[in-house]
């Protein structure tokens, strides 16, 4: 393990969290008068979620643009109007809408803990949209030196070029720098990228995401 001297985090589903989609697709199934259990809304938005993470839907090109976004999501989540009609507008708008996603519990005591270690921080994230006001509604610019957003640099993860965009702005070689992620498909292209890289694993929603074993493999590449 080369020494890292600068983390990158995926935005979504690493720092911050979506509203229960699960929990959306039910109030709304009720509201409409359909029948529906949770263990069907869960089987619902875990097949949807699944499909978005694959090669495929990431090809689509849905985080260069804003139109872009809307319509490749609403397309995939039009899957399951056949059982819910309608329930593609209300989980682009109530799941999908950057603005009502929250940070993890764990996030800032990660980013505090990285920066007093005097680690270099990056967003490299693929979005439509301007993340840099979500990190300020929720005091953790500070924490951040870069970010490096699909729209803004016109490839999406995991394109080679955003991993080392990324690294550029941080000014650090990639072999020194720490990939964070939740999806092997797209944060995984830093691996090819020359970057170390660490995947998270499966979490209960509105519990921690367990960012803390990201200062675990710090402190064991700075010994």
């Amino acid at each position: 393990m080369s020494r890292i001297d600068a983390v990158l985090f995926d935005w979504g589903d690493t720092l911050f969290e979506s509203p229960h989609a699960p929990s959306v697709i039910l109030e709304y199934a009720r509201a409409r008068n359909v029948p529906m259990d949770r263990e069907t809304a869960e089987a619902m938005w875990r097949e949807l979620w699944e499909a978005g993470k694959t090669p495929e839907e990431h090809a689509k090109g849905r985080d260069l643009s804003r139109a872009a976004h809307k319509q490749v999501w609403m397309a995939l989540f039009q899957r399951a109007n056949a059982r819910l009609p309608g329930v593609d507008e209300v989980l682009y708008e109530r799941v999908m809408n950057a603005s009502i996603w929250k940070p993890y519990p764990d996030t800032a005591p990660t980013l505090r803990s990285l920066r007093s270690r005097e680690i270099r921080i990056g967003v490299a994230s693929n979005h439509a949209f301007d993340l840099r006001p979500f990190f300020r509604e929720f005091g953790l610019a500070d924490y951040i030196d870069a970010y490096a957003l699909s729209y803004e640099i016109g490839v999406a993860k995991p394109a080679r070029r955003m991993f080392t965009e990324a690294c550029r702005m941080l000014r650090v070689e990639p072999m020194n720098a720490l990939m964070v992620g939740d999806d092997p498909v797209s944060d995984g292209g830093a691996s090819a990228a020359g970057l170390q890289m660490y995947i998270l694993p499966a979490y209960a929603h509105g519990e921690k995401r367990g960012l803390e074993r990201v200062l675990q493999i710090v402190d064991s590449s700075r010994r």
